[in-house]
């Protein structure tokens, strides 16, 4: 895939503030954007975003994972995905209030995939 830019692991997290103090502490990452829903941080040129949940059945992650790839131009990504089944046309989403234009699915283990371009 020559459009892919990087992936950024999304970690699930109980309680972001409290997290974020940790990473800092433990590992060196500094907080860069988010609230205490999702938050992202950065070292040098690694990033790790936290995602809040529930750990609850109703929680859409479901205890799984969350990655996101970042590409160039998402939109001939999300045409083959749709051909492949894996998506619907509907889930793609041009502009979110975070500035990117993504779509996600579920896989077989509840795992979830994004694909994003920053717009």
């Amino acid at each position: 895939m020559k459009s892919a830019l990087g992936i950024i692991p999304v970690l699930p997290s109980l309680d972001i503030e409290r997290d974020l103090k940790w990473y800092e502490e433990h590992t060196g990452f500094r907080y860069v954007f988010g609230d205490n829903m999702y938050a992202g941080m950065q070292r040098d040129n690694l990033e790790i975003h936290l995602q809040w949940h529930a750990d609850t059945d109703e929680d859409p992650l479901l205890g799984g994972s969350v990655i996101k790839i970042f590409v160039e131009d998402v939109s001939p990504i999300f045409e083959e995905f749709v051909k492949r089944g894996t998506v619907s046309e509907e889930k793609l989403r041009s502009k979110t209030p975070w500035n990117t234009k993504e779509f996600g699915f579920y896989d077989l283990n509840k795992n979830a995939v994004f694909f994003v371009e920053d717009l």
